[in-house]
């Protein structure tokens, strides 16, 4: 798959930068081929002068968010029993339950930090539509999340060049890493909202 888009047309190089991100959540396609990788190929194809950068953000951001909003919709309107009966076969419904768990605790939160791992991206969509989160809630950080896993993954591509074995190792790791980050990041500001309420009360 990898080398097939590489060879691709640049038209239809875009189509598969925008489809598989698309279809990640929408489809559950994520579970077999991670919508990562084409956006990281689409890095490396603007490194090699086949489009601008900004292109390849631009339709791998349009397809990731599309297509969490299909997700969502589909679990909203299908509930537990399509989500948990499409997901089956290619990851237990023990992990569905613990998705819906994360989503019922982080809330917009959870939605923003799924979209850095593989397994959280596909299922959250769903789960947030299944959990009733209200879609203006759902919309924000979808778009948060997806702008922002296609503009790293983009540009770890292009950065990486030609070198694709060695940046599809590492993207897992990268995706760990913004993981952890982003959790750090949201401990210290409920941590610093608790001390500055904590000292008023002083």
């Amino acid at each position: 798959m990898t080398k097939a888009i590489l060879n691709l047309p640049p038209p239809f190089a875009l189509a598969m930068i925008f489809l598989l991100p698309a279809l990640e959540a929408s489809v559950f396609l994520g579970f077999i081929f991670p919508g990562e990788t084409a956006v990281i190929l689409g890095g490396v194809l603007a490194y090699e002068h086949k489009f601008p950068l900004w292109l390849v953000m631009t339709v791998a951001s349009l397809g990731a968010v599309l297509g969490d909003s299909v997700g969502y919709f589909v679990g909203k309107k299908f509930g537990h029993r399509i989500l948990e009966k499409a997901s089956g076969r290619l990851v237990k419904p023990k992990r569905v339950h613990q998705v819906t768990e994360f989503i019922a605790k982080r809330g917009v939160i959870g939605v923003v930090v799924g979209r850095f791992t593989t397994v959280l991206r596909v299922l959250v969509p769903g789960v947030a539509g299944m959990s009733e989160m209200p879609y203006r809630k759902f919309a924000v950080a979808n778009i948060i999340g997806g702008v922002g896993w296609a503009v790293l993954y983009s540009y770890l591509g292009y950065t990486a060049g030609t070198s694709f074995a060695a940046v599809e190792k590492t993207a897992g790791t990268t995706g760990v890493i913004v993981f952890v980050a982003i959790v750090a990041t949201i401990g210290l500001y409920f941590l610093y909202r608790y001390l500055r309420e904590f000292s008023k009360e002083k």
